[in-house]
C-alpha cells in the first residue's frame, strides 16, 4: 500500500506518466462543469462512510462486549460489525475499479490511476486492499483463538492484520473523499455533501486512533504524564491535517464534536442492553453492558487550535506548528487533568458521566473501583520529564499534520 501511494504521489506532481506499474491518465469529460456542480455525492462515498462507521463501532462494541461478557464465539454482533467493513469495502471499491476499468465512465471518475491495468480513483485501490486484508483476517482470528485461547491479547498476528485492514479501509476512503473534493467546485452541491462526508469519517477517524490507546487513556491513568506524552505523539497530527485538508475554519472543533458524540451514545446507549459474563474470574458482577469510558475533552483544544490555525494561516510552517502543537497540549492537559478529578467524584457516578461502571474482571480493591488515580510515574521528576517530552512531540506532531494535509490538498485522482 505504501508503495502505491507513494508512485501516485509522484504522478500527480509531474506530467509526465509514471512507472510502468502506475500511470495516471484522465477519462473524457461526459457532462459539462455546471451540471456536475449541482449533483450530490455519488453512492460508493456514502457507502464507504457507512463501512467506516460499521467497524469504528464494531471495534467499541466489541470491547465493550470482551468488558462485559468476555469472547464467546467469533460470530457476535461486533465481529460481524467489524467486519462488515471489510466486506463493504471489498465489494464497493471493488466494483467501482472494475466498473473503471471495462465500463464506460463519465466525468465522476474522471481522474483516475492505473495499477497492474486495472484503472480507478487511488483511494478506491487504497480502500480495497485494506477490504481484502480484513477478510482474509477473518478466519486466521478464528483459527488462532481456537489454538491458543478464548480471550488472548490484542495484539496477535491476525489481530494486526486486521488493523492494518481497517487502517486501508480508512484511509483509502479519506483519501478518494478528498480527492473529489479538491475537484468540486466552491459553489457546488456535490462540495458541501463531500465535505460532510469527510468530516464523518475524520470524527470516526479519532474515535478509532484512541482505541489504539485505550489502555493508557482510562480514569485511573489520566492523572499520568504517559498518557499525555502518548497523546501528543497522534492527536496533533491527526487535526491539523484534517483542518487543512478540509479547507474549513472549524474543522477540529467539528471532527472533536463528532468524536464526544459518537462515545457519549455508547455511554448512554450500552447500559441498556442486558449482558452477563462468561468467562472468569468475576470480580464485578455486571448485569449490562460496560461502556469503554467518557469522552476525553478534545473539544476544549480543538476551538483553540482552530483560532490558532486561523491566525498563523500566513506564517512560517514550524512556527505554526509549534504554537500549535504547545497550546494544543497545554489547553488538554488542563481541562483534561481537572475534569478527571470531576470524573472521580461522587457527582460523576451516574448514567451521564458513567463512572461507576466497571469491567467484570476488575478487583474491588482496583484504581478504578476506589476511584484512584494510578501513579505510573514514581517520582515528579519522572512525570514532569514525561511531560517536557510531550510538548516536544506535539509539534513535530503538528507540523507532520500541516505537511500531510498540503499532500491531501495536492490530490486530484
Amino acid at each position: 500500500m505504501t508503495t502505491i501511494i507513494a508512485e501516485a504521489s509522484m504522478s500527480t506532481t509531474s506530467a509526465a506518466v509514471g512507472t510502468p506499474r502506475v500511470a495516471v491518465e484522465r477519462l473524457p469529460r461526459a457532462e459539462s462543469r455546471g451540471s456536475r456542480d449541482t449533483v450530490a455525492a455519488p453512492w460508493y462515498v456514502w457507502t464507504a462512510v457507512l463501512a467506516v462507521f460499521s467497524g469504528v463501532l464494531g471495534a467499541h462494541w466489541d470491547i465493550s462486549w470482551h468488558r462485559s461478557i468476555g469472547r464467546d464465539t467469533f460470530w457476535s454482533p461486533p465481529h460481524i460489525a467489524i467486519y462488515m467493513m471489510g466486506v463493504l469495502a471489498g465489494i464497493t471499491f471493488g466494483y467501482l475499479i472494475l466498473r473503471t476499468t471495462f465500463g464506460r465512465v463519465g466525468s465522476k471518475l474522471e481522474d483516475v490511476v492505473t495499477i497492474y491495468g486495472l484503472r480507478g480513483p487511488l483511494g478506491a485501490f487504497i480502500a480495497a486492499w485494506g477490504g481484502v486484508a480484513m477478510i482474509t483476517s477473518a478466519p486466521f482470528d478464528n483459527w488462532w483463538h481456537d489454538a491458543y485461547g478464548l480471550d488472548v491479547k490484542i495484539v496477535s498476528p491476525p489481530h494486526v492484520l486486521l488493523i492494518i485492514g481497517g487502517m486501508g479501509v480508512m484511509i483509502g476512503t479519506l483519501v478518494l473523499i478528498q480527492a473529489r473534493l479538491n475537484r468540486a467546485a466552491e459553489s457546488s452541491g456535490e462540495r458541501g455533501h463531500l465535505l460532510l462526508a469527510f468530516f464523518l469519517v475524520a470524527g470516526l477517524a479519532l474515535v478509532d486512533m484512541l482505541v489504539f490507546q485505550m489502555e493508557w487513556t482510562f480514569l485511573p491513568y489520566q492523572h499520568s504524564a504517559t498518557m499525555y506524552r502518548a497523546l501528543a505523539v497522534s492527536i496533533p497530527a491527526m487535526l491539523c491535517a484534517f483542518s487543512v485538508a478540509s479547507g474549513h475554519r472549524w474543522a477540529c472543533t467539528i471532527i472533536a464534536s463528532i468524536y464526544t458524540i459518537f462515545l457519549l451514545a455508547l455511554v448512554w446507549i450500552l447500559p441498556l442492553f442486558p449482558a452477563q459474563p462468561k468467562l472468569g474470574p468475576v470480580y464485578t458482577q455486571v448485569t449490562h453492558f460496560v461502556p469503554n469510558g467518557f469522552p476525553l475533552l478534545f473539544i476544549v483544544p480543538a476551538v483553540v487550535l482552530d483560532v490558532m490555525l486561523r491566525k498563523l494561516a500566513d506564517r512560517p510552517r514550524w512556527l505554526t506548528a509549534l504554537a500549535a502543537g504547545v497550546g494544543f497540549l497545554a489547553v488538554f492537559f488542563a481541562a483534561q487533568w481537572l475534569f478527571a478529578i470531576f470524573l472521580n467524584s461522587p457527582a460523576a457516578r451516574n448514567w451521564v458521566f458513567g463512572s461507576h461502571y466497571r469491567a467484570y474482571m476488575i478487583p474491588s480493591t482496583g484504581y478504578s473501583a476506589t476511584y484512584r488515580f494510578f501513579p505510573v510515574e514514581t517520582s515528579a521528576a519522572e512525570f514532569w520529564r514525561i511531560l517536557a517530552m510531550g510538548f516536544v512531540f506535539a509539534p513535530l506532531s503538528a507540523r507532520f499534520g500541516l505537511a500531510l494535509g498540503d499532500w491531501l490538498k495536492r490530490i486530484r485522482r
